[in-house]
């Protein structure tokens, strides 16, 4: 105190210290501050009497509001999970055949595939549903469907998968191997006549004959293919085991047929649903048509 004077520049009073010749002025603090500091404290007493603050050993102080961040999450959670069950009850009972007509449903039913499309079919199909043709696994983003591809189509292979033993529901296709069937020139000529109805080849009417004699009864004499008996469609440009004439070749001697695990059982219905919706929503996806075979109208149990 008795270091303490008055700075004549400032007029004010020192605190008494001195560094090296340095001191410093004793400078009350602007009202504004210490009122706001001052409430600071106020807010900080309040806080910790209303809201979780002190640890303890087993848990914390729980505040006389009773928040938490936990029960907020929960509380959230509890919202979200009522949301998607409201969803999923609307999507139980809707005929796939008519989601399209429901346009805020078919969008959530597509996004809800898109998920399970992750986690269950990324592993053949690809992250782009690109497929592969070198394992065999087809592209889903095309319109080149084996059973069809509306969604009633898409929901039934989802279900009962292709060749799945046990299941007698599953599509199924069977080529027969015609390796020892025909020489070498007879071989060349029937693939002539494949590769000729996508233009890729000229046509001779030795392929020909061989092709009407052995596989237009199930590719169509046009090679359109049937999808009643799951045989490919011959005169597009979209191949799933490759269009080279060794990859053609290769496939009449000795067919590759692929497999595709059923998910009834493993995925509940409305998953299914969904899971048909995402990749009706894939770009190739076909229209569902009602089939009149007889003076009532009927609907195709299996496009």
């Amino acid at each position: 105190m008795a270091n303490k004077r008055i700075d004549q520049p400032t007029g004010t009073s020192t605190v008494g210290h001195e560094w090296d010749g340095i001191e410093e002025l004793d400078t009350p603090l602007p009202r504004w501050w210490l009122w706001t500091f001052y409430l600071t404290i106020a807010f900080s007493v309040g806080y910790v009497i209303a809201y979780p603050a002190w640890p303890m050993i087993d848990r914390a102080t729980e505040g006389v509001l009773g928040w938490s961040s936990r029960g907020e999450l929960a509380e959230e959670m509890s919202a979200a999970d009522q949301a998607r069950a409201t969803v999923r009850e609307q999507l139980a009972r809707i005929p796939i055949e008519r989601l399209p007509e429901d346009g805020p449903l078919m969008q959530q039913a597509v996004a809800g595939g898109a998920a399970a499309f992750r986690v269950n079919c990324v592993q053949c199909h690809g992250s782009g549903a690109a497929g592969s043709q070198e394992l065999g696994y087809p592209n889903l983003n095309d319109d080149d469907w084996l059973w069809g591809g509306d969604l009633k189509a898409i929901e039934y292979t989802l279900a009962h998968g292709i060749r799945q033993a046990g299941d007698d529901k599953t599509r199924s296709s069977v080529m027969p191997p015609f390796a020892g069937a025909f020489d070498t020139d007879q071989l060349n000529a029937l693939t002539d006549h494949v590769l000729a109805f996508s233009g890729k080849a000229e046509s001779n009417p030795v392929g020909a004959r061989i092709y009407a004699d052995n596989c237009a009864a199930c590719h169509g004499i046009r090679g359109e293919g049937d999808r009643a008996q799951g045989a490919p469609t011959l005169n597009d440009a979209i191949w799933l085991r490759g269009s080279s004439r060794e990859a053609i070749k290769q496939q009449i001697l000795n067919p590759r047929m692929g497999m595709m695990p059923k998910w009834e059982g493993r995925l509940d219905p409305v998953t299914l649903k969904m899971l048909a919706a995402y990749v009706h929503s894939l770009g190739g996806g076909e229209d569902f048509v009602e089939v009149a075979e007889d003076p009532e109208v009927a609907v195709d149990e299996q496009p």
